[in-house]
């Protein structure tokens, strides 16, 4: 009986996690309420300060400066992560699922997303 209900459980929970994506790169909070993902796709809106954008499962996102961060304004920057993610279908981040950051070290090497670095200089 228990891998019956594995089973069944497993099928109930997969079209819930079907739609998630697994994004990597810069996640930029560079002024209060304004969050973004910055990855090989593009940039993603996670969170914008006064059109009341906003990802559900922002609680998701860990102290990131308990980690490698880089402070760019106050108490504001950027760091590493992987999200897993629901995208909106129109440049945004609709639900975050989990967050992980990385090292520094891991973004700064991706030839991909090296633009984000680049764009003040």
């Amino acid at each position: 009986m228990t891998r019956l209900h594995a089973f069944v459980l497993m099928m109930l929970l997969a079209p819930a996690a079907a739609h998630a994506e697994r994004r990597c790169g810069w996640l930029d909070n560079p002024s209060t309420a304004n969050w973004s993902l910055m990855d090989a796709g593009g940039g993603w809106i996670i969170m914008e300060n006064g059109s009341g954008y906003k990802a559900e499962g922002m609680d998701k996102i860990p102290d990131l400066t308990a980690g490698e961060y880089v402070y760019t304004n106050a108490t504001h920057g950027y760091a590493c992560a992987c999200m897993d993610v629901d995208m909106d279908g129109e440049g945004g981040i609709s639900r975050i699922h989990s967050v992980r950051q990385l090292p520094l070290s891991r973004c700064r090497s991706d030839a991909a997303i090296r633009w984000f670095l680049e764009k003040d200089q």
